[in-house]
């Protein structure tokens, strides 16, 4: 959804070094009468980091370097703009003054787009990346409790002292 998101922006906003009108148009993604609809700007707001996402953090940092090799600089600067001036609209028409971060999606998919990977398969990373954690919180839930809940650690297993790659 970012990714598409971006590129209806691009195909919007027609100076897109402009902050006044990539305003308006963030202004009309948020009323829900651009883009999809939604009134979402995809890529904000995360339902348990606030402050900030490590991973979007991390995510972000990585994509810089890449945009630089790929040329791709403009389109980095662009959506840090977007994640910034988003942001600002966002927690002006909040009632609540929580914090409000990117998420990991902000810059992924940018970052697959930068590697030559098709829309159709950020979804299935997304997904394959996961399935181990989806995996042992359903494990999780099944040995703990029998009912859907938030990943905690919780250790399944008895504590065992480890034992040297030689000796086993």
């Amino acid at each position: 959804k970012v990714m598409h998101q971006f590129a209806d922006i691009k195909e919007h906003v027609r100076h897109l070094d402009d902050d006044g009108e990539l305003r308006d148009y963030l202004t009309k993604l948020l009323d829900g009468v651009a883009g999809d609809g939604s009134g979402k700007i995809y890529g904000l707001g995360h339902a348990v980091y606030t402050v900030s996402d490590p991973r979007a953090e991390i995510i972000k940092e990585n994509a810089r370097s890449l945009a630089e090799s790929k040329g791709r600089l403009e389109d980095l600067e662009l959506m840090e703009r977007i994640e910034e001036i988003g942001k600002e609209q966002i927690l002006d028409r909040r009632k609540n003054k929580l914090p409000l971060c990117a998420n990991v999606d902000m810059y992924s998919g940018l970052i697959y787009d930068m590697l030559g990977i098709p829309v159709a398969l950020y979804t299935p990373l997304f997904a394959i990346a996961r399935i181990a954690g989806w995996c042992a919180n359903r494990m999780e839930e099944v040995l703990t409790c029998n009912r859907i809940m938030r990943p905690a650690y919780r250790a399944a297993l008895k504590n065992m002292p480890y034992v040297p790659m030689s000796e086993r």
